[in-house]
């Protein structure tokens, strides 16, 4: 009968050690789903630009770049025929 009952505290023991290791994973991914919301909100109040964006703009400015340089050599080249 002792046996019994000690075999039962520890199934008892084992149930609550389960259980509370299910919270604690639980509080954990809560938490983390919790701080990923902030870190979203907290990045979309900024001005940050999205890489399809900087790409557009970084192939514009890469265009202006070279109509700039067509431009300069042809300058220096109606200059020079002066």
């Amino acid at each position: 009968m002792e046996m019994q009952k000690d075999n039962q505290i520890l199934e008892d023991l084992s149930r609550m050690v389960s259980s509370v290791a299910g919270t604690v994973a639980g509080v954990g991914r809560e938490a983390e789903t919790r701080i990923k919301d902030k870190l979203r909100e907290a990045v979309a109040g900024m001005d940050f630009v999205s890489r399809e964006e900087f790409e557009a703009v970084k192939e514009l400015a890469a265009g202006a770049r070279t109509e700039l340089e067509a431009l300069k050599a042809e300058f220096a080249a109606l200059k020079a025929g002066k």
